[in-house]
């Protein structure tokens, strides 16, 4: 079984993409899963959420439960699946229930 451990992430945080700041928290998550790279979670009213709306696509982690998938729809672009949110996580995941994750290959996501 995955162990996961949810702490806050030290720093302001930034999420980037198409030109644009779609979001920074002094208040994001990191999330350490054996054997994965670290994930920031930022909370949702720190994302401009206007730019994203829900997809279709809906991805199944054991010990998180099922994530929801956003795509991102900027002035120069539109980048299917973003982001994902657990929005009814598994027990170890709780905290990041009304919190973002970004694919860092799609979005810009960085510690200022």
């Amino acid at each position: 079984m995955a162990k996961i451990q949810i702490t806050p992430a030290e720093g302001k945080w930034v999420i980037r993409a198409g030109g644009a700041v779609l979001g920074e928290s002094s208040a994001a998550l990191e999330l350490h899963e054996d054997g994965r790279k670290p994930v920031i979670y930022f909370p949702r009213d720190s994302v401009a959420m206007a730019f994203f709306d829900r997809s279709q696509t809906v991805t199944t982690c054991p010990h998180k439960g099922e994530a929801s998938h956003f795509t991102l729809h900027t002035k120069s672009t539109v980048i299917a699946d973003a982001a994902w949110s657990y929005e009814a996580p598994g027990p170890e995941a709780t905290p990041i229930k009304d919190h973002l994750a970004f694919y860092g290959d799609k979005v810009t996501v960085e510690r200022q």
